[in-house]
């Protein structure tokens, strides 16, 4: 269903919506290479904000660029594929897929051979569509002319012949920068600090599972023992203190050096494309199963022992040589906790490319180093530790649920990418129903493990903690029959992977009882409204109940309006209205159906062929409204008049049910 990620950043200027724009411009250019080979060259400029996605992109994504070379197959040959910039990668979190994007500027080469000798230039079409921080432009078609040089010696760099294409003839009038800044910060965040909050994410994530390492059986009795080192080593305080701090430094270097090497091994944008990978996820999905395993007690992950006798014999030697290797003993010997955290977090890491890794190695190791350092400098504060105890088994047992109900993520995504449907949602859920369930009981003592001590009563916040994960497993259950489940969102399939989409029943819509069959044209829309997708039979269906329009340009693949149909048409009185007292006609500009031969026409606005169903919407909304943003709300009479000014994306559920309490009012005038 969804073709393309949508529109275009409304422009205001008093109160009438601003002119449309185009913040891309192509140019091209041509350099030749020998008697018969040349390489055709299109250049993008793309205004800053905006952004242009590649043109390799999986099927359900935004739309990707596209350039088709017209019929001259008896006078050029086309040489392999057309290549572009490298450009930067994110994994979007809508689609769940890796994406490919450029900012500013963008090169596409396509090289080619000459058949005839006859030929002054080379004409293709490029499809692209660009978007800023929170909206998106409707797909666009440009023309693009290569005018061969008639030198037949061969160009040069200055030589090189360029000619600006001229279709992008749209007058540009925007807003200041200062509001266009202020405007995108209300609405959205731009694929770069998507990227940079991702990474602080990375970051938070790993400190704490650093902090959860620390309270494992394998980790939490080392702190006095290093302790007991470093004050018999140490003729002074501040020598203590400095040799704690070399210490410190030396367990962040060690996990950072790790990250790196992962990092150095698979490329960054290699971990990237792994993580949507089918046989990644499988692996990792084995690979947590056993971490799992073994931190339930089932068997222990352990290095080789000759391995760590060889560091411990090279940590008597003293000096910073000494303490380094007494460090890298620490990550060995207690590897049997910590290798299936880093692990991991690796994993995790893997899935957001780039330096992840590193960032995250960094965040476990400050989390694993801070302790150390602190108790070396200052050993008194040893006094207010808790001692060793079955406690430690009992937080390496909970981080092993943790891993068992995070391994099936990775299956999930597995089972997405090849279409099986063998673990729709609501099997998901069960499982994690049965994971999380299986831990409570766990929590309140009525099962033990093979490494837990004796329990002859649960402490308050052992107690405190079950009744957490109790509830969180209570909250699950819904889910089952359709619950949206947002606090985990994003971990389960998608609700339209399932088994009943809709949830039993009429999920999400309680005002709506469906007791007949539909109207003609009609079908059940987002939150199960009728939703009509002709605009003709919309309107006749609205003259027949005697109620106003609202009309919704839409697209497939638009994010805001996905976020406007979940969140804000899902609150009771905005649903209530929308099934009640308006008629809904949802136009998609980006479907691409082709219209019958008969329908096709020239656009009056744009000059461009009107070919499917989503340019003729998008041609309306142009010629009607002078916008081509989406969502773009219209509550209109039967004669196509506007009750109210238009709305654009608002997710202030307050402003957006009182702007259709006004329209539907001037309806009833």
């Amino acid at each position: 269903m969804k073709n393309t990620f949508i529109l275009f950043l409304l422009l205001f200027s008093g109160s009438i919506f601003g002119q449309m724009y185009n913040p891309v411009k192509w140019s091209t250019s041509v350099e030749k290479i020998s008697d018969k080979e040349y390489i055709l060259k299109a250049q993008a400029k793309i205004q800053s904000g905006w952004h242009l996605y590649g043109q390799y992109i999986e099927e359900g994504g935004p739309s990707p660029t596209a350039f088709t070379f017209k019929n001259q197959s008896k006078k050029i040959e086309l040489i392999g594929k057309t290549t572009e910039d490298k450009g930067h990668e994110t994994v979007d979190k809508i689609f769940d897929m890796k994406i490919k994007y450029f900012e500013d500027k963008a090169l596409f080469t396509q090289k080619i051979k000459f058949i005839s000798d006859d030929i002054s230039n080379i004409v293709a079409e490029v499809d692209f569509m660009v978007c800023d921080d929170s909206n998106c432009l409707p797909p666009s078609t440009e023309e693009l002319t290569f005018k061969i040089p008639k030198e037949k010696k061969l160009a040069s760099a200055e030589e090189t012949a360029v000619v600006k294409t001229d279709s992008v003839s749209i007058e540009e009038k925007t807003v200041s920068q200062t509001e266009e800044k202020k405007s995108k910060q209300e609405i959205a965040t731009s694929p770069k600090k998507t990227e940079s909050r991702g990474l602080l994410t990375i970051f938070v994530l790993a400190f704490l599972s650093g902090f959860a390492a620390l309270l494992t059986p394998c980790v939490f009795p080392m702190i006095p023992m290093t302790v007991s080192y470093f004050t018999k080593q140490s003729k002074t305080k501040a020598a203590g203190i400095r040799n704690a701090m070399i210490y410190g430094i030396s367990i962040v270097i060690i996990y950072v050096l790790l990250g790196s090497i992962v990092t150095a091994v698979f490329g960054a944008d290699s971990l990237n494309a792994l993580s949507t990978n089918v046989w990644f996820n499988l692996i990792f999905f084995i690979l947590l199963v056993v971490f799992a395993c073994s931190f339930l007690g089932a068997f222990e992950i352990v290095l080789p022992s000759s391995l760590a006798n060889k560091v411990d014999s090279q940590a008597d030697r003293g000096g910073l040589i000494g303490i380094f290797f007494m460090a890298l003993a620490l990550a060995i010997v207690s590897f049997s906790c910590t290798g299936p955290i880093v692990g991991t977090l690796l994993v995790e890491a893997a899935s957001k490319g780039g330096i992840a890794p590193i960032v995250g190695m960094l965040g476990f190791s400050i989390a694993i180093a801070l302790p150390f350092s602190l108790f070396a400098a200052f050993p008194g504060w040893l006094n207010a530790l808790p001692k060793s105890g079955g406690w430690l088994n009992t937080v390496k047992v909970v981080l092993g649920f943790l891993e068992l109900a995070l391994a099936f993520k990775f299956l999930s995504n597995a089972d997405l990418v090849l279409q099986l449907h063998w673990l729709e949602r609501e099997v998901f859920l069960a499982i994690w129903i049965a994971v999380f369930g299986m831990l409570a009981f766990y929590l309140f003592g009525k099962i033990t493990l093979p490494h837990d001590s004796p329990l002859n009563h649960i402490s308050v916040g052992r107690l405190g903690f079950g009744l957490i994960v109790l509830s969180f497993m209570i909250y699950l259950i819904p889910g089952l029959w359709g619950a949206p489940l947002k606090l985990i969102s994003g971990f389960p399939p998608p609700m339209q992977y399932s088994e009943s989409p809709n949830g039993l029943g009429v999920s999400g819509n309680s005002e709506l009882k469906i007791t007949g069959s539909l109207p003609e044209g009609a079908e059940h829309g987002p939150q199960n409204i009728i939703t009509f997708h002709d605009y003709d039979k919309g309107m006749e269906y609205a003259k027949k109940q005697g109620k106003p329009v609202l009309l919704d340009f839409t697209g497939y693949a638009c994010v805001n309006c996905r976020k406007m149909e979940e969140l804000v048409w899902s609150d009771p009185k905005v649903l209530r209205v929308l099934n009640n007292d308006v008629v809904l006609i949802s136009l998609y500009v980006d479907d691409k159906k082709e219209l019958p031969e008969s329908e096709q026409y020239i656009s009056e606005t744009t000059g461009k062929k009107i070919k499917t169903i989503g340019n003729k919407w998008s041609d309306l909304q142009i010629k009607t409204y002078k916008a081509n943003a989406q969502p773009f709300y219209v509550i209109v009479d039967h004669n196509s008049v506007n009750l109210t000014e238009p709305s654009a994306y608002n997710p202030d559920i307050e402003k957006y049910y009182n702007w259709l309490q006004s329209g539907i009012k001037n309806f009833k005038k």
